[in-house]
């Protein structure tokens, strides 16, 4: 029976980068453990932001930079979407100065500043033994940098993308696929209604997860991934092609946002801004795709242009009620970090490898970068997934290269 009377220590829990369903109930899963076995929850608001932003003044209100968390308060959000801790892309090694705390603004005036000695003060002044950073490759890489510097760190993968190293699955990546399947499906009695093609832009950035595996599921005809540098007449050509053998005349694409034409250096971005891991927003791959096709389509189509209905999923996809996987897999990470914390580990990472809970050292989040392996899964004459044997193969086939 869990020890409720006994205080063992302070856990903090914070969510970064983008948000998933799936993270209120994995943040509900740590709480609720974590109280009935004797410690005291902090929720770290906003990310890595909120551990930046604390004013460790004793008259100072820190209430929008952390929050005590109760059953009663993680119970509310604990079958919902997004995150009711909120979230950035904030990485403190590496602030501009534009955002830079007030209070720290005379001590930190560089154009970039690195904020870790003010993230470890922050982690001394909460009393926190353990934090639990939950996020992507980039979220996380900040948790490799903080269990360096000796603090006790047990991270949890979350990112639609599925693309962090270590890890089969990765909080949020099912019900990405989910919705769309879903949406695709949705999108096609227009399609067909106009005998078009229907051309879909998902998220995905350097991985083609979220593209490949709703195409091996029926969604579309075609994918073009990251991976692997595609040719606009080869692509043209084949959704011709299989727009004739369809009775309604139409066939699908999923674009990654990451795509890229056999005849650039460079992903399409939305703007030239980065984020503070560096990142442009991408986006836009779809517009241009959608205006080849158009532009390419009388050459296989006897003369005559296709016309095309052009959707960007975006965050369609990641937002509302998380599925059974994205209910299941928090609940099982979140208890698995608690096993951890109680056998006195830190400096893991939660995972699922080929159908088992299970973790790894911290640092193989930035070891590699975990992208599809084109010449096991994707077939680049026809721009689809690859199938071949499944036997012993992960629940999302390819996800444990």
């Amino acid at each position: 029976m869990a020890n409720i009377k006994r205080k063992k220590g302070v856990i903090g829990i914070l969510t970064g980068g983008g948000d998933v369903p799936g993270l209120n109930p994995a943040i509900r899963a740590i709480t609720i453990r974590a109280l009935r076995e004797g410690f005291k929850v902090i929720g770290i608001r906003r990310g890595w932001a909120g551990m930046i932003e604390i004013n460790r003044d004793k008259k100072a209100d820190n209430s929008s930079c952390y929050i005590e968390l109760s059953e009663e308060i993680v119970n509310k959000a604990g079958r919902t979407g997004g995150t009711f801790l909120h979230s950035s892309r904030t990485r403190p090694s590496h602030v501009p100065k534009a955002n830079v705390p007030v209070h720290l603004q005379d001590k930190y005036n560089d154009e970039i500043n690195d904020l870790t000695p003010e993230v470890l003060k922050n982690l001394e002044f909460l009393n926190i033994d353990y934090l639990i950073p939950i996020g992507g490759d980039d979220t996380l890489s900040y948790g490799v940098r903080l269990h360096k510097e000796g603090v006790k760190i047990v991270a949890m993968p979350k990112t639609m993308d599925n693309d962090v190293p270590g890890t089969d699955y990765c909080i949020g990546f099912s019900t990405c696929v989910t919705r769309t399947i879903e949406l695709t499906h949705n999108l096609r009695t227009t399609a067909g209604s106009h005998e078009r093609f229907l051309v879909i832009e998902v998220f995905g950035r350097y991985a083609g997860f979220s593209a490949l595996l709703p195409t091996m599921a029926g969604a579309a005809n075609r994918c073009v991934i990251p991976e692997y540098k595609f040719s606009m007449e080869h692509l043209t050509e084949l959704l011709v092609a299989d727009r004739y053998t369809n009775p309604s005349k139409y066939s699908v694409v999923l674009v990654s946002e990451g795509a890229m034409f056999d005849d650039v250096d460079e992903m399409v971005f939305e703007s030239n801004e980065k984020d503070m891991f560096g990142h442009k927003k991408l986006g836009g791959i779809g517009d241009l795709v959608s205006n080849k096709l158009k532009e390419l389509s009388p050459k296989y189509n006897n003369g005559k242009r296709i016309n095309v209905i052009n959707q960007r999923l975006g965050y369609l996809v990641r937002c509302g009620n998380p599925d059974a996987i994205d209910s299941i897999v928090p609940m099982a990470f979140g208890n698995l970090a608690l096993d951890l914390i109680l056998e006195g580990t830190s400096g893991r990472l939660v995972t699922l490898r080929n159908g088992r809970y299970d973790n790894e050292h911290i640092e193989i989040i930035s070891s590699y970068k975990k992208v599809v392996d084109v010449h096991k899964y994707y077939n680049t004459e026809r721009l689809r997934p690859v199938y071949k044997s499944f036997e012993s193969k992960p629940l999302f086939i390819m996800t444990s290269d």
